[in-house]
């Protein structure tokens, strides 16, 4: 299959053929596979039109391909060994596909893992999302500064995904909304709109070890017309294919998540743009079984990935109503029967939410419906406060009134989750407190998972191999079945067999090292990991100020005061977080100043290993000792990385934040390093620091003094 891949699809032979097209030949080969199972799963899904789950996401950090089908085909194995004859290596070939450039955090990571695990668990299921075709950013550091660069990760094409124009949705911006009678009931139109074309490009998911191969749908934005063949007619090319290049840079570039909502009229045609085409493709496919909607919710399950699809919940409004004519009840009943709703961040900042002048631009006729919502559920509720009203509000009054897209997210669904055992408790008592109390049976929780096949048998082969000997292979589907470990722990054989495996890890991590960075680190250190995206509460700048207290404590006690420690750094900036920009500079120049003093030696060493993405997270947690995962308590909604460390062995420097919680709960207190303060206290922290803001702005104003003299030198009572 290899060769004939390589001499009839590429054209090529073997004094002709290069690296890349030797990848290409396997992974095709590796495809072929996947393509039986995926044909015979789509249609015996629709033989057998079950219920399926619709999982829409703006994000699918997927990373790579080819090795995790090939782990889920069971053929790793098998296809090194071929290609080995050949004359190739495996590993090296999968070194030449680059990362799919379709998301940047945990959330998209999450979905990716999501979507392995449905196939594995053969529950029939689409994820949807958009084909970005630039990445969020290449991550370049320059005398110490990230430098962002573009990722423009299909260059070199995609052979995973297959382009399905037959599915070319017309999705529709701008435009005014007509009203008129219809035999005395009120319909609308929206006209004079701006037509965008949605076109399909599907991507096989294979469960491991099974039949089942799902699919990921992305969407692609084409230009309805080609050419306005006025401007043509003139002679102006230009003007004539304007147009066209305006409507596709739609799905043009990836935006980055700095945990700060921006609400650029991009972003809302993109989240709009997926969500229509989406919606459109399920009911596409509902009808061809359906010729009603009552069964609607009992086929369709629509999960929100966070609230950047949320706009599904009036896109759906308006398609029973306008569309296919059904009265308001009836299509609000199927709405909130089919959306469940998963919430990422208990920061209010990094909240959805849209300007309304912007909305009723972009989308006037889904303003409409959003109003209507937003009138009927706070004309339902009774006996609560104003305050508590205007909390649970879909619109937020203001100078210039938004859209709270979590707000329309919880009304229209039937389900809201957090993604952690903390965090949900934080939305109950916290963030949306108002809405638990109105309508506690909707809140659970469901903690983020991650894939072992990926996260452990893909990138740690040998403790895989380790693992399947001693306690057989079933943990590649139950996790649980790691328990069978434990009375393993005191058997000296295998942990010298365990500590071996991780010394070849640190011994392959520390090599990419010195190929990336070109420092030699001590791979009999402790490798202390922090890689995620760089933000100030994920406190990668409370790691840095460790580090120069093991500097300053080498420099006053010598170099046997500390045991040796490689501090390893890695994660991206959004483009327009200056501080975290400068935190990634810190880190750098630290790490000049530790690395180049000869009183140090290769007792510590700092490194920041630029443009962090899955690949790369693949060599560097296998290698961890230390884990950490230091963010403010109550602010990480989960974590995943926390997860795969753990998972391959290293031990967590961490607060009770997110998934730690529940990470310590599994491997006890003894092998986890909790420090800091829980969530309930740092929330009296901030109480108590703001009550002393008011009583010194209280002290000020009855001293005569004001606040910005204060904060310029102002002598304040020093007995206050």
């Amino acid at each position: 299959s290899f060769v004939n891949h390589m001499e009839y699809s590429l054209a090529k032979y073997e004094h002709s053929a290069t690296d890349y097209d030797c990848y290409q030949s396997a992974a095709l080969m590796t495809r072929d596979r996947l393509i039986e199972r995926w044909i015979d799963t789509q249609h015996q899904h629709h033989k057998e039109d079950v219920k399926r789950v619709y999982y829409l996401s703006l994000e699918f950090l997927i990373g790579r391909t080819f090795g995790n089908s090939l782990i889920n085909l069971d053929l790793y194995d098998d296809v090194a060994e071929a290609l080995r004859e050949l004359g190739y290596d495996l590993e090296e070939l999968r070194e030449k596909e680059w990362d799919a450039g379709l998301g940047n955090g945990g959330l998209g990571r999450l979905a990716a893992c999501f979507m392995d695990s449905l196939a594995t668990m053969e529950l029939p299921a689409m994820g949807y999302g958009i084909r970005y075709e630039y990445g969020i950013f290449f991550q370049n550091i320059k005398d110490g500064y990230q430098v962002e660069t573009p990722d423009n990760w299909l260059r070199m094409g995609n052979l995973w995904e297959f382009p399905r124009p037959e599915y070319l949705y017309k999705v529709d911006f701008n435009g005014r909304v007509e009203m008129h009678d219809d035999h005395g009931r009120i319909r609308y139109r929206w006209v004079d709109t701006d037509e965008i074309m949605a076109m399909a490009y599907d991507t096989p998911v294979p469960g491991y070890k099974n039949n089942t191969v799902n699919n990921l749908r992305l969407w692609s934005a084409k230009s309805s017309r080609e050419f306005d063949l006025n401007y043509f007619n003139d002679g102006d090319y230009i003007n004539a294919v304007s147009d066209k290049s305006l409507s596709e840079n739609i799905t043009k570039v990836l935006y980055p998540n700095d945990n700060i909502f921006e609400g650029k009229e991009l972003r809302l045609k993109q989240e709009y743009f997926f969500v229509s085409a989406t919606l459109q493709d399920i009911i596409r496919r509902y009808k061809e079984n359906h010729d009603t909607y009552r069964e609607f919710p009992e086929k369709v399950a629509i999960q929100l990935n966070d609230t950047h699809p949320a706009i599904a919940i009036p896109e759906l409004m308006r398609i029973l109503i306008d569309i296919e004519d059904h009265d308001w009840d009836t299509a609000w009943e199927i709405t909130v029967k089919t959306f469940g709703y998963t919430n990422h961040t208990v920061l209010p900042e990094a909240l959805e939410k849209w300007s309304v002048p912007l909305f009723s631009r972009v989308l006037p006729r889904h303003i409409q419906i959003i109003y209507e919502i937003n009138r009927r559920f706070l004309g339902s509720i009774k006996g609560v406060s104003l305050e508590a009203l205007s909390d649970l509000s879909i619109i937020e009054e203001g100078p210039e009134k938004k859209v709270k897209m979590a707000n329309l997210a919880i009304v229209g669904s039937h389900s809201l989750n957090g993604v952690a055992a903390l965090h949900s408790e934080i939305l109950k008592k916290s963030v949306f407190k108002n809405f638990y109390d109105l309508w506690p049976e909707k809140f659970n929780n469901k903690t983020n998972g991650i894939t072992q096949r990926r996260w452990l048998k893909l990138c740690n082969p040998e403790l895989s191999s380790l693992i399947t000997g001693k306690i057989g292979d079933k943990w590649a589907t139950d996790l649980y079945e790691m328990k069978k470990l434990i009375p393993l722990a005191e058997d000296e054989k295998f942990r010298k067999e365990w500590m071996a495996v991780k010394k070849v890890k640190k011994e392959f991590l520390a090599k990419y090292i010195e190929s990336r960075n070109g420092i030699v680190v001590n791979t009999d250190s402790m490798f202390d990991i922090q890689v995620k995206r760089i933000h100030e509460y994920k406190r990668q700048l409370l790691n840095a100020l460790h580090i120069v207290y093991l500097y300053n404590k080498i420099k006053d006690e010598g170099m046997d005061s500390i045991v040796p420690r490689t501090v390893i750094f890695a994660g991206k900036a959004a483009p327009g977080y200056h501080m975290a920009k400068l935190i990634i500079k810190l880190i750098t120049s630290i790490g000049d100043v530790v690395n180049n003093d000869p009183d140090v030696g290769n007792r510590l060493r700092v490194l920041f290993l630029r443009n962090y993405a899955v690949s790369n997270a693949q060599k560097i947690i296998p290698a961890a000792d230390l884990s950490e995962q230091i963010s403010t308590a109550g602010m990480e909604a989960s974590g995943t990385g926390n997860m795969k460390f753990s998972l391959n062995g290293a031990l967590t420097i961490g607060t009770l934040d997110g998934a730690n919680v529940e990470i310590r709960e599994e491997v006890g207190n003894e092998n986890i390093f909790i420090f800091g303060l829980d969530a309930d206290g740092v929330d009296k922290m901030k109480s108590l620091r703001l009550s002393k803001q008011y009583l010194l702005k209280r002290h000020l104003c009855f001293s005569g003094i004001d606040s910005h003299q204060a904060s310029n030198g102002f002598p304040v009572n020093n007995g206050f």
